[in-house]
């Protein structure tokens, strides 16, 4: 039972007995840092109904709690504020009866009860992943990974943008400038090497565009009689038809770029338990679009196209299928979220990480598959960020002057590495134990920097001040981590004894008192779908530590009994960050 539970319980119990009156429920605070407390309950509330002066009223229930209530061991009040002392023996006995827990705040999925699937990345298989996928692919690991943790069965999912007329831009431009290279032959990956025909092919087209135009043409007219828009939108029919040679130089360009991103996904360190692509989705909803019209959901236009009038809910008109008898993208998630549910049939619910610029997209989505009636539909997440921007600037991806996302991992580790070595602080280390610390450290200070802004804001990523050893970042945090770890490895006593009454010094209680927040800021951060709950709350823990540590004597403590407890909350601190950090998708080094 939590304190809070506890002590609600007693409150209610209190007021009736001394003023005959039950009371629904109890609010309670923080305990402002200036008064004596542990939590702090707001008696204005009760004032209207009680009658009588805060302070008369605080002060009896105050009274009550330290007579009836284990737990409670003083208090004060303030104007209308009962600040609640609690108990060192409730302390010792919470931190015992966790200590060795190493999952402490994470639940196990209950059986029978219903999975969430969450997509993320999402990619277009013409170029390379940039910065604004890490964000998106940072934020749906870390969402799925705290879901999980919070209790529930997830699935990690991606639909794959592996047609279209921007996959034949690529495949054109190879086949005209390429000379038959393969990622083998250039050495490159096969997504960078994809992503230079889309390049070229846009440096082909611009050039058209400019001869066009000196010859008379207004620029709409030279974009569209370009020849090799014509050639594209050519290969696209003809891909469309089946044609043999294009459909083979498809899957081949296609493959070349799935075997790149495998490899930036592993560097990332994230990972998918299944794969939609929309090759195979883009036809799923038109059978959908049949039922909603006969079910009168949908309506037909006399050109035979067909749309859905969501003016009444305070969108618009929305097509769902063109009057040719093309799906449009709306249909396409329609099938695709269907089809999900079909292939895992315990999914409840879904999560969509998809930029913000998406967010109208979302609404409709959702509000049409609840007409369609599918009760999984209450269920639906649209978890929106916002764009990513370099102190030099915004992304861009046809000129080939985008923010690559290899490349910034890379730079993150030698940042990191440039760094650790100016601190001179790697006596010891091999080669190799160097080149994978560098990378943990340069990985940690990327994805941190990133998951501690709410989703929904834009953000700047500037990479020098992610990997700072001070202040709010990764590297700060893994570095506590590290030093937690070398007092652990230095306590050469027996640590697992357990230590049952102890007077505890402020600083060791305030500690308890934060891990004590952990399962609470999980169900939080799951709720709200928020990495940045689980990143902020690792920094507010990590700077409770280095407070304790600078304030209180460890493995230099005479009393035998402190020495040991005081061992043993490092290594709870320790656990708990670890946890922390594992709901980020970010390693921590056993030794800085």
């Amino acid at each position: 039972m939590t304190l809070h539970h506890t002590l609600t319980t007693h409150i209610q119990k209190a007021v009736e007995e001394l003023f005959n009156i039950s009371i629904e429920k109890v609010e309670f605070q923080a305990t402002r840092k200036e008064f004596e407390g542990d939590i702090t309950m707001v008696v204005f509330p009760l004032v209207k109904a009680l009658k009588g002066n805060p302070v008369e009223i605080g002060n009896q229930i105050g009274n009550y709690l330290v007579a009836n209530v284990n737990e409670v061991s003083k208090f004060n009040v303030v104007g209308g504020f009962l600040n609640i002392v609690i108990s060192d023996a409730f302390y010792v006995e919470f931190f015992n009866s966790i200590k060795n827990n190493e999952t402490f705040g994470f639940v196990a999925p209950k059986e029978g009860e219903k999975a969430v699937m969450v997509e993320y990345s999402s990619p277009n298989t013409n170029k390379p992943l940039h910065l604004g996928h890490i964000r998106n692919n940072l934020l749906g690991y870390s969402v799925a990974e705290i879901l999980k943790a919070s209790g529930k069965k997830v699935y990690k999912t991606q639909i794959i943008n592996d047609r279209g007329i921007h996959i034949c831009k690529s495949m054109l431009a190879w086949q005209k400038f390429g000379n038959g290279q393969t990622p083998e032959s250039t050495g490159l990956k096969g997504d960078k090497l994809v992503g230079n025909f889309y390049v070229e092919f846009d440096k082909q087209y611009k050039k058209e565009i400019s001869e066009l135009i000196a010859q008379g043409k207004s620029e709409d007219e030279a974009k569209k009689l370009a020849p090799s828009i014509l050639e594209a939108q050519q290969m696209l029919l003809d891909w469309e038809n089946g044609k043999p040679e294009v459909i083979e130089l498809w899957k081949t360009m296609n493959q070349w770029v799935y075997d790149g991103f495998a490899q930036t996904y592993k560097n990332l360190g994230v990972d998918f338990d299944s794969y939609y692509y929309e090759s195979n989705t883009y036809l799923l909803g038109k059978e959908v679009v049949q039922f909603g019209l006969e079910k009168g959901i949908f309506e037909k236009d006399p050109d035979g196209s067909v749309w859905i009038d969501l003016t009444a809910d305070g969108l618009d008109r929305k097509i769902v299928l063109r009057s040719d008898g093309t799906a449009v993208y709306m249909t396409q998630d329609i099938g695709t979220a269907i089809q999900r549910v079909k292939d895992f049939p315990d999914v409840g619910g879904m999560v969509y990480t998809v930029g913000n610029e998406q967010d109208y997209h979302f609404k409709v989505l959702f509000l049409i598959l609840k007409k369609l009636g599918f009760d999984w539909a209450d269920s639906l997440y649209h978890l929106s960020y916002g764009m990513v921007e370099l102190p030099s600037g915004k992304m861009k991806s046809r000129e080939g002057t985008v923010v690559d996302a290899d490349d910034l991992m890379a730079e993150m580790t030698t940042t990191a590495q440039t760094i650790s070595e100016e601190l001179g602080k790697l006596d010891g280390y091999s080669e190799e134990e160097k080149a994978v610390l560098f990378k943990t450290i340069g990985l940690g200070a990327l994805k941190y920097y990133m998951l501690k802004v709410d989703p929904k804001k834009q953000m700047m990523f500037n990479p020098e001040e992610s990997v700072d050893f001070a202040g709010n970042t990764g590297p700060f945090i893994q570095y506590t981590y590290a030093r937690i770890q070398s007092i652990l490895r230095k306590a050469d006593f027996d640590t697992s004894i357990s230590i049952s009454e102890l007077e505890l010094h402020e600083k060791e209680k305030e500690l308890i008192k934060q891990v004590q927040l952990f399962p609470e800021v999980i169900q939080n951060a799951a709720e709200n779908h928020s990495p940045a709950l689980i990143a902020n709350y690792a920094y507010d823990l990590v700077k409770e530590f280095n407070s304790f540590y600078q304030q209180v004597s460890i493995l230099g403590e005479e009393n035998h009994d402190k020495k040991v407890f005081r061992v043993q909350l490092s290594k709870s601190v320790g656990n708990t960050i670890k946890n922390a950090f594992q709901l980020l998708g970010i390693e921590v080094p056993e030794r800085m």
